[in-house]
């Protein structure tokens, strides 16, 4: 892969909890403008190395590079302000607020305090409200309390959340979990757009789901990479059916 087209490079980058080494020493690369699946068993690293690229946690060694800008030891904060958007497994929607309030708040955030305390952004953002309730089919819920929302429903609304400020690179932990097959396939249906404008990095333990939407898989056990590449190349990889999909 062309580093100079990559979004993002992972080199090297190592997590050691006293005792564990969860990952050790692990290279990844996401090109813009694709879907990069990470894949493998309980215990690989995957929401590990999530979290070391986002900033939830810090590498023990390494370094992370996100639109040709060392991040390594950057805040959560300033890899947001990057262009960079994580949502973990578990929702984080506000469940006593309406649908329409989750994604406002999280448009409204990206506002000077001084817009918000006059209340200045409500209007000039409905529009774009709106939009993203639509693109993810909660439009008709707009009114309705999250809490209401079927648990497909709520990851959806958190991935419109997730996308409210435009990121270069949203990051995803298992966004199908729970899930019925049905909202599955709807969930890949809605992801596809945002390509044109967003990469993407997803963990997902759902194969079928993961290799229909993704360009590129990379597979990771025991902290390492087993192997990275063409998702068709990979998925057919003797040493990953090996060493992943035969356990699965």
């Amino acid at each position: 892969m062309d580093s100079e087209a990559d979004l993002l490079e992972v080199r090297g980058v190592r997590k050691v909890y006293v005792n564990l080494t969860a990952l050790g020493g692990v290279d990844l690369s996401v090109a813009r403008n694709s879907f990069h699946g990470l894949i493998g068993p309980n215990g690989s690293g995957k929401t590990t190395l999530l979290k070391c690229i986002a900033g939830a946690e810090m590498a023990s060694d390494g370094s992370i590079t996100f639109q040709n800008r060392n991040i390594t030891d950057a805040t959560p904060a300033e890899r947001s302000r990057a262009g960079m958007s994580l949502k973990f497994q578990i929702t984080s929607v506000l469940p006593n607020l309406s649908v329409y309030d989750n994604v406002l708040l999280a448009l409204q955030a990206q506002d000077a305090m001084l817009a918000l305390l006059f209340s200045r952004s409500r209007a000039r953002l409905d529009e774009r409200v709106m939009q993203m309730l639509s693109q993810f089919r909660l439009d008709a819920r707009a009114d309705d309390l999250a809490a209401e929302l079927s648990h497909g429903q709520q990851q959806w609304l958190e991935i419109a959340m997730a996308l409210a400020r435009e990121p270069k690179l949203l990051l995803l932990d298992e966004p199908t979990a729970g899930m019925s097959p049905q909202e599955r396939r709807a969930t890949g249906d809605l992801l596809a757009p945002i390509k044109e404008r967003c990469s993407l990095l997803i963990v997902e333990h759902d194969l079928d789901f993961i290799k229909d939407i993704c360009d590129t898989l990379t597979v990771l056990d025991q902290g390492l990479v087993v192997d990275s590449g063409p998702t068709r190349t990979v998925q057919n990889s003797d040493k990953v059916k090996e060493a992943y999909l035969t356990h699965v």
